[in-house]
């Protein structure tokens, strides 16, 4: 189901699809995009959990970097441990600016000397403006693979789904492989936004929708979107661009400062030399006010984003930056950020709904544990 306002929006080469199977679509970075299908947006959380959830991802951003200084060059602009990553492998990594805020934050595979990195749709102009501002002058070539589409096959079954189709076994967390499908280029990540098992699939627009039709065929199979793509990330804890990070957003701040490879900290082989560097590694020393924490509403209203988090005597000490139902626990759950010394103090916290104090609890993420294949 589409709106006439829609029809302006970029089309992935799985629309036809998704309009065959009943999605409610909705503009989202500036493509049209399924929010959900008849089944809901529980039963499809439910289903990634339990079996294998199918993501059409391919509005986000795929770059390839190659030539002998790609490495170099990618190092020089992001917080990653690129020369220690081996071939074959996939690092999550902050593309930071020079104030140490979040540009945006990536996936970067390397395979031989070359690299592909995966960045966020409502971010890629941004990305490419930033690569742009600071060019390679080496032996390096960065280019935006339009001619890509990229496929998210997520839950406890997914190797069982793909294993016919291609090579996936002996696959660990975060490892990638270029595979042949029949004659069709593949290049799959395991890894995913959900916290479950599963695979990132890479592959050509003009073979794209025969294959999710191949994936399909399986009855353990369905179309998942990013409604049920939100409440899964978040159950697991990882953070959504623009809500929980943005170019205001410090790394330690929001408790991710394990995205800067330890050869890139203070005392590293090759410490600093991003952007922002002096910033963020200064907060590893020096922790900045405020911090990403999860949280625990009492009741089962779901509190959401830009809600106020208040302390027993009124003063505002933070605020939700994602929140909603988690289907997997039957309550809701939310993050946010909160004064540093009020998360060391373990002070009770609230917010105010409806005229009413409803407490909050700080607490672990994630808040259902990640099942990677390690």
């Amino acid at each position: 189901m589409e709106t006439p306002d829609q029809a302006v929006l970029r089309r992935t080469p799985f629309h036809p699809q998704h309009l065959a199977a009943g999605a409610k679509m909705v503009p989202f970075a500036g493509y049209s995009m399924p929010i959900q299908y008849p089944a809901g947006i529980i039963q499809e959380h439910l289903h990634t959990r339990s079996h294998a959830g199918l993501f059409d991802v391919s509005h986000m951003g795929q770059i390839d970097v190659r030539g002998p200084a790609a490495c170099a060059w990618l190092e020089s602009l992001t917080t990653a441990d690129l020369a220690g990553l081996a071939s074959g492998r996939q690092t999550y990594a902050l593309l930071p600016n020079s104030a140490g805020g979040i540009i945006d934050d990536l996936m970067i595979q390397r395979l031989g000397d070359d690299f592909h990195v995966v960045c966020n749709a409502s971010r890629l102009a941004d990305v490419m403006a930033q690569l742009a501002a600071h060019a390679p002058t080496g032996d390096c070539t960065y280019a935006l693979r339009e001619d890509l589409a990229l496929l998210a096959l997520q839950g406890p079954l997914a190797e069982t789904v793909l294993q016919p189709l291609a090579d996936v076994a002996g696959m660990r967390f975060l490892d990638v492989r270029s595979l042949d499908a029949g004659g069709l280029p593949l290049r799959i990540s395991r890894s995913g936004y959900t916290g479950e098992d599963g695979f990132e699939i890479s592959l050509p627009v003009a073979s794209a929708a025969a294959f999710a039709d191949r994936l399909l065929a399986h009855s353990d199979v369905r179309w998942t979107g990013l409604g049920a793509r939100d409440t899964l990330r978040l159950e697991a804890g990882m953070c959504l661009y623009g809500n929980d990070i943005d170019e205001t957003t410090t790394p330690v701040s929001a408790s991710i400062g394990w995205a800067i490879g330890a050869a890139r900290r203070a005392g590293g082989a090759r410490a600093g030399g991003f952007p922002g560097a002096a910033v963020i590694l200064g907060e590893f020393s020096a922790p900045p006010a405020r911090v990403r924490v999860g949280l625990l509403p009492e009741g089962r209203a779901p509190q959401r984003a830009g809600t106020k988090i208040l302390a027993a005597d009124g003063r505002e000490v933070g605020v939700i930056t994602s929140g909603n139902h988690s289907p997997s626990l039957g309550k809701p759950v939310a993050m946010g950020y909160v004064e540093r010394s009020v998360k060391l103090s373990g002070e009770a916290l609230h917010i105010e709904s409806r005229g009413q104090k409803v407490p909050v609890a700080i607490a672990t993420m994630p808040f259902v544990p990640t099942r990677y294949r390690r």
